[in-house]
């Protein structure tokens, strides 16, 4: 099973960016959507974006879209979440997982969840 660890997180002011890395080991991700995911204190997990690893297909959450960009490498078997125009709501713990890609992938569809890392942004 793939195993999937976040880094790059950090303080960060208003209106500034950042860029996530979700690196995976241990398996192909050829069949896997990677979604993005943020929780902030006393709220639920939200759905930040997710994209296929083959192909061109990338959603994202409505309250990041034209902000914040998903990418990948390949090579470095790894997804990156670009985060730009940050704003003291995007404070929280973001987190990568994997999604089949013939299911649904509503939250309760993803696995291999990482660590999460932190990302703190204050005005």
């Amino acid at each position: 099973q793939v195993q999937l660890v976040e880094s790059g997180g950090g303080l960060v002011q208003t209106g500034s960016a950042l860029r996530l890395s979700c690196a995976a080991s241990g398996g192909t991700l050829n069949d896997y959507y990677i979604g993005w995911f943020r929780q902030a204190p006393g709220k639920e997990r939200e759905f930040v974006g997710r994209t296929r690893w083959i192909g061109n297909s990338t959603v994202y959450g409505d309250s990041v879209r034209g902000r914040f960009i998903i990418s990948r490498d390949h090579a470095k078997n790894s997804v990156y979440l670009q985060m730009n125009s940050l704003k003291s709501e995007d404070t929280g713990v973001y987190y990568c997982a994997a999604c089949w890609i013939l299911a649904v992938c509503a939250r309760a569809d993803y696995h291999s969840w990482g660590q999460g890392t932190q990302v703190t942004v204050s005005s």
